[in-house]
């Protein structure tokens, strides 16, 4: 079974000061995956709390998680196939008065359209996606 990796799995280990090799292994000795990737949204959103750091010190410790899990799994990007599938979903959701936020929902679908499942700690989001197979780590 793949994984792609959503963010909240990945701040939660770099805030309890692992590196992201350290978060890979647990999560892959965690869900017993051998296939680990993230969605290029994943990327943007650890991008976006660097950007967001307090201070240099955590600024440079972001970016080198970041760099490191970029060169240890593939990043997989939002693609036309992943858009429409995106869109299907979103609109028949809107139409029943459910929304997911869109980062979450093109990783969720990054992860289908990879046969994949998805690791985070937000069920709530992910849940919502039909047919996801989600993986609460």
């Amino acid at each position: 079974m793949g994984l792609i990796l959503d963010s909240t799995v990945l701040i939660g280990a770099e805030r309890k000061g692992m590196n992201a090799r350290q978060a890979l292994t647990l999560v892959m000795d965690k869900v017993g995956s051998s296939e680990v990737g993230i969605s290029v949204v994943t990327a943007l959103e650890f991008e976006h709390g660097i950007a967001r750091a307090d201070t240099a010190e955590r600024r440079e410790t972001r970016q080198r998680f970041l760099d490191e899990l970029m060169s240890a799994v593939p990043v997989h990007p939002v693609t036309l196939a992943i858009a429409l599938r995106a869109g299907q979903i979103d609109g028949a959701g809107a139409a029943r008065g459910v929304r997911v936020a869109l980062g979450d929902l093109l990783i969720g679908v990054t992860a289908l359209e990879a046969g994949f499942s998805v690791a985070t700690a937000n069920l709530r989001h992910f849940g919502m996606i039909p047919g996801l197979d989600v993986v609460v780590v």
